[in-house]
Parts: structure tokens; sequence; C-alpha cells
């Protein structure tokens, strides 16, 4: 089978297309035929280096979300799911393929009305940005700023604070093109990416979700209100300044909260329920999936290009099987 592999760390022309066995399934595992494959942030990361602390070694197999149809089962494994349609986490890694494997507890029926490149781009940014706003407290009536929201997560978080009954919704980001889509997903006031502009916009806000951090967060602690938390979901735009949180204790009468969040800490059966509803309203019309471009597997180092170049709006999928 087809995979991209990471030849050198650092730039995308560091990946390359190579030849594999078709894995097969071990005990509690499955084996899928890969219609679409997500391209994360987090592969980014891998990719460029950023990671190498955690040991990431050459020729590892990039990629973390597929979607597909289960052709083999371990042991271990219902035989039932063989031929069903399912969402799949491989981890860190193995999702660039054609054929992945996937731990039997880390997959989701797909309904009959959402399709393969749908799933891969709601299955993680949407566990991610429902279990943000759960750290954050987030309440009916209360503000809410996305940082960061041309993203999946940030899209499915605008979508879900809206649904949540958000009394305003502002988000941040790069040029007025990009905010005019937000607003059609539900956005009610569009920032830059300083947190400026919108005359209307509130002064400060219950809640930020934070996919961005980087350099400029800890600014964004005065956009905060009095007992305001904010949550850190991602790291687009790299490591926050060491002493980040001087800026909150300047603040210290106004209470202010930060949390950061990882999905890695939900439980497999807590993720896959949020999954399972999401899909659900998805499939129903009633949740936006944004696909910035679908690409065949092997243009995998073009989608990294888009990525590190900022220009992806949503998710780009690719779709390894012809």
């Amino acid at each position: 089978m087809k995979a991209v592999s990471v030849r050198a760390y650092g730039s995308p022309d560091g990946l390359e297309v190579v030849d594999l066995p078709v894995p097969v399934p071990v005990t509690g595992q499955v084996l899928i035929a890969v219609e679409a494959a997500g391209v994360g942030g987090v592969d980014t990361l891998v990719r460029s280096g950023a990671l190498a602390a955690y040991g990431y070694q050459e020729g590892h197999i990039l990629g973390g979300e597929v979607a597909g149809t289960v052709t083999a089962v371990g042991d271990g494994v219902d035989a039932t799911w063989t031929g069903r349609r399912v969402w799949g986490f491989t981890g860190t890694g193995g999702g660039y393929v054609e054929q992945a494997v996937a731990a039997v507890e880390d997959i989701v029926s797909l309904p009959s009305g959402l399709s393969a490149v749908d799933a891969v781009t709601l299955g993680s940014s949407g566990v991610v940005a429902h279990f943000g706003l759960s750290r954050a407290r987030f309440a009916p009536g209360e503000t809410v700023l996305v940082r960061g929201a041309a993203g999946s997560i940030g899209i499915t978080a605008v979508q879900l604070a809206v649904r949540g009954g958000a009394a305003a919704v502002a988000v941040t980001t790069s040029s007025a093109e990009r905010g005019r889509r937000l607003r059609g997903l539900g956005a009610t006031h569009v920032l830059d990416r300083s947190g400026e502009g919108g005359a209307d916009a509130p002064a400060g806000y219950d809640v930020i979700i934070d996919v961005a951090a980087g350099p400029h967060l800890p600014s964004f602690f005065d956009r905060l209100d009095p007992n305001g938390r904010m949550v850190v979901v991602g790291a687009v735009a790299g490591r926050p300044p060491a002493d980040f949180g001087m800026r909150m204790m300047t603040d210290f009468q106004k209470s202010l909260s930060f949390s950061a969040f990882s999905a890695a800490t939900v439980t497999a059966t807590d993720r896959n329920a949020v999954r399972s509803e999401q899909f659900a309203a998805a499939a129903r019309g009633e949740i936006q999936t944004v696909v910035h471009e679908l690409l065949p597997l092997d243009q995998a180092a073009d989608a990294h290009r888009k990525m590190d170049a900022g220009e992806v709006f949503g998710r780009i999928v690719l779709t390894p099987q012809s």
C-alpha cells in the first residue's frame, strides 16, 4: 500500500510516498480501507520537528484520523464490524495511508448521511471544541471569543458556542473574507489577529477558546471579564512566552482562570459519545463541516505547504483511494 513517510524532519520537502505492506490487525484492532485522512495542525508540528523531544524517528507515518470501511478485524473484535463505515483514530501517526489500523475502542460508526470526508473534518476537532468549552465552564448567555478561528477546531467551536446559547461569539482571523465566512457560521463579531476591531464587539469576554497560543497569548488576558476563563486547545502559533502567566497575575483582582486542554485526558468512551452525537448532528445539517481542499495522498507535501503558509480555512483532506 501507499503511505506518506517523514524522510527528514523540517520542511514539507521531507515527506515522501513509500510502499509498505498492508498491516494486519492484531488483538483489539480493525483494518480500515481509508477513503479520507484528515490533515491536522499536530501533523505539521510533528513533521517540522517541533515535537522531536517526544521521540519521533525518521520513517514516521503521519496522520491521526481516517474514515473508511472496516475490511478485517483482529482477535477479540466483534466480526460484525467488518463492512461497516467508521471514523478511526490512529494516534499521532499511521493515518496517511491506504489501509490503516485502529484500536476498536477508537472507532465510531458513521451515520448514512455523513461522508468520510466530513467525518475526518469533524471527528477530532469537534471533540476538542466540545470539551474545550466544557473545561471553560461555558454557560448560555455568556460571551465567547475564539482565537484562531479559521481552522477546523475554531470553526466547530464557533458553531457549538452558538448552539449553546452564547450572547456573543467573536472570532480573531486574518482577513475580511475569512471573517465573512465565520459570520456565516454564526460568529457575531470579527476581530483581527490582535483582538482589535469590531466597533460594537464586547469589551471583554467570559470565555476565550485559544487555538493559537504563541507569543501574543498573554495580551488576551486583557480581553477577559472578571471571572473570565481562557482555555488553550492548540498551539498553531507556537509556545507562549515562559512568563505568560504574569499578565494574568497583574489582574489578580479579576479572578481570571487559565487552562490547557488535550483530548488525551478524556476517556475514549466519552470522546466517542460526543463524536457520535456530532456526526449525527452533521448528518442532519445542524453542524457544518468546512473542507478547504481535497488532495490525493501523494500530494501530502502540498497540503503541508498550504498549512505552513496559513492558507487553509477549515481542513485539508487526503483521499488515498482512487
